[in-house]
Order: structure tokens, then C-alpha cells, then sequence
């Protein structure tokens, strides 16, 4: 949902949620009385998060993370949030959305092999630039 805030898409297929360990608590209490479902998570080798859940809720999938890292060549990166990396916001309805920075979110898809995405950032940082 980022990269459509930021308009570098017309599609989104979920909304990332990314938190303090210490408020993933509150996000289960708030997405229950919301009525979003919790969902199965499946397995995975590229990421090792201290917190990880898939919720969803009309139609839409919600996932939360907290202490997110992930595995790279073998490697583990801590890619936790960090309130410095919010650098501006998008309004829905009467919500303000803060939003993760775009060039933090490409290196964590560069991470992932999420090369798509790496290159439609990229595409959209080329065309502003021309």
C-alpha cells in the first residue's frame, strides 16, 4: 500500500503494518474489534521476525510485523522499524497514515529478491529524474 500512496502504483494487494515489538499487542486488540480474521502464516526462510501476523479484513490482507528481519545469502539483517525511516504521511478518510520511507522499503525488497518491486521504485525514481 505504499507504493500506492506514494503513486508509484495503481494496484495494491496488502497493507504492511510495521510496529514496535511493544505495540503488537494493541494491534491484535485493534484488528479483532475491527473483525479482521487472523490468518495462517506459512513458512518461510527469508524472514525471522520477532513478530509476524496475517490478518484479513474485507477482502483485504493486513499483514503486521515487528522486530522484522530478514535472511539474505545467509545473512541476518534487522530491518525492525525506526521512526526516523517515517518521512510523511497519506490521508484516508480522516486517518493520518504515516508512511515508511520508499528508498528503506527498496532496500528491504532488494533483500527479499522482491526484484519487481526494486524495479518499479526504480522506474518511478527514473522518471521523476527526467
Amino acid at each position: 500500500m505504499l507504493l500506492y500512496f506514494r503513486g508509484i502504483t495503481d494496484v495494491f494487494h496488502d497493507i504492511d503494518l510495521m510496529m514496535d515489538v511493544k505495540d503488537t499487542a494493541k494491534s491484535e486488540t485493534i484488528l479483532t474489534a475491527l473483525g479482521a480474521v487472523k490468518m495462517p502464516i506459512p513458512p518461510s526462510s527469508i524472514f525471522k521476525n520477532k513478530y509476524f501476523a496475517k490478518w484479513e479484513l474485507q477482502g483485504a490482507g493486513i499483514d503486521v510485523m515487528a522486530g522484522m528481519i530478514i535472511v539474505c545469502h545467509g545473512e541476518e539483517k534487522n530491518c525492525s522499524f525506526n521512526e526516523k525511516d517515517v518521512d510523511g504521511s497519506a490521508q484516508l478518510g480522516k486517518e493520518t497514515i504515516p508512511l515508511y520511507s520508499v528508498p528503506q522499503w527498496r532496500y528491504f525488497y532488494d533483500l527479499m529478491g522482491r526484484e519487481n518491486k526494486v524495479r518499479m521504485i526504480d522506474r518511478a525514481n527514473s522518471e521523476i529524474h527526467d
